[in-house]
């Protein structure tokens, strides 16, 4: 009669499954609001099914105590992997914030389905537009070859937190503002450039209606700069989305 180590088998895909659950939650189209909690939940099930013949080998006993700390390992790596791609899209939504108002959109605001939190006009045209290279460029399936991989990199079980992993987390948080800057710089010079020419004709011309003619000045020109810096954003967000794939195999291997 053959028995089954039923309680390895439910150890090891619990363990897949939370770190699966890390990933759901803070990846970019996968922990989006939009998607439905359910379908969520199906396809972490459906990849733990797919996943755990090839891991089994590499699950270890691990004792009832220690079972909080393996849930937070696990829960943290694929968090790490969800939060490093993220970076990309609270650059890009960074840069339509600052945008937004140098172009006189910052009162008008939208509910963004990703987020469901109001983000103004611009940040949620910049948001649909990356989201639409990002599925363009297949980087949802980067995502997934890299959890696949984190196994390999990272057996269950054997995730800690150390002082280099922290220090690279927090530095590449630091990276949205640069990110941001670098989306934002063509409309954002634009418009700086404008400001600066309109104080010189209200110096040199003080009867000028600059007051009623300058904030729509501004919008025409930054709309203008900034559907023409389009043509530019697919392979600037690929380096960006392959940087963030770089990311993550970094912290994977400082968790180790």
């Amino acid at each position: 009669m053959i028995e089954l180590p039923f309680d390895k088998i439910i150890l090891g895909f619990l363990t897949i499954t939370v770190r699966l659950t890390g990933l759901m939650l803070f990846a970019p189209f996968f922990g989006s609001a939009s998607v439905s909690p359910q379908l969520k939940a199906g396809l972490v099930v459906a990849l733990s099914i797919l996943l755990y013949p090839m891991l089994s080998q590499q699950m270890v006993p691990v004792d009832l105590a220690a079972w909080p700390k393996l849930v937070f390992g696990e829960l943290l790596i694929g968090a790490a992997i969800g939060i490093a791609t993220n970076l990309v899209f609270d650059g890009v939504q960074m840069a339509g914030s600052i945008l937004s108002a140098q172009m006189g959109f910052s009162l008008i605001n939208l509910l963004d389905p990703q987020t469901e939190v109001d983000t103004t006009v611009i940040a949620q045209f910049h948001q649909t537009l990356a989201m639409l290279v990002f599925l363009r460029l297949d980087v949802h399936l980067w995502i997934l070859r890299a959890l696949g991989r984190s196994f390999r990199l990272l057996p269950p079980g054997s995730a800690h937190v150390s002082r280099a992993f922290t220090l690279t987390a927090v530095q590449a948080g630091g990276q949205v503002f640069t990110l941001g800057l670098q989306m934002a710089a063509p409309v954002l010079s634009a418009t700086l450039i404008t400001d600066v020419v309109l104080g010189l004709l209200g110096k040199a011309s003080p009867q000028l209606p600059l007051m009623v003619l300058g904030p729509p000045l501004k919008t025409l020109l930054g709309l203008g700069v900034l559907f023409a810096a389009l043509r530019y954003w697919p392979p600037l967000l690929d380096r960006f989305f392959s940087s963030s794939m770089e990311l993550s195999t970094t912290l994977l291997r400082l968790a180790h």
